[in-house]
């Protein structure tokens, strides 16, 4: 009886075919991490920029209620449309701040009159901040949006 022996080149060939599979395999996981660690730098990146918007936002309200607080003075010094001293000093904070493209997309306040109700009667003023920034490849801005209700 005679053994046939597969040539050794089909071996070689076969073992070329594995190692090429497995080189596959390996780049298509390199991709995947590579994809989820740029997907995970994007959410820090988003996180910073909306923790800073909020912590702006709060900033201005402190400020409105440190100040006086009936609903002409917070009008004339902290709208957007009458750009105020307070509103001045505010935004100057907003543009030195971390976020980007804050110069191109300045910050709004508004207000709104409330009217009294339950036990007291007096209105009191509701005040709406909209922060706006965009990162570096967004196709978007994005907008932080906070609203306090201000009684004098």
């Amino acid at each position: 009886m005679t053994r046939h022996h597969a040539p050794s080149s089909a071996i070689g060939g076969f073992t070329l075919i594995e190692a090429m599979a497995a080189l596959l395999i390996f780049a298509i996981g390199l991709l995947g991490i590579t994809g989820l660690y740029a997907s995970t730098a994007r959410t820090a990146t988003g996180a910073e920029f909306r923790t800073t918007a909020a912590m702006l936002a709060s900033d201005l309200v402190g400020r409105m209620w440190m100040s006086d607080r009936t609903a002409a003075t917070l009008q004339a010094n902290y709208a957007s449309t009458t750009a105020g001293t307070g509103y001045t000093s505010w935004k100057a904070a907003v543009d030195k701040s971390s976020l980007p493209g804050v110069s191109s997309l300045p910050p709004t306040v508004t207000f709104s009159t409330v009217a009294g109700g339950g036990s007291s009667a007096i209105s009191s003023s509701l005040a709406t901040i909209t922060i706006y920034w965009k990162g570096p490849g967004d196709s978007s801005a994005h907008q932080y949006v906070a609203m306090a209700q201000m009684k004098p």
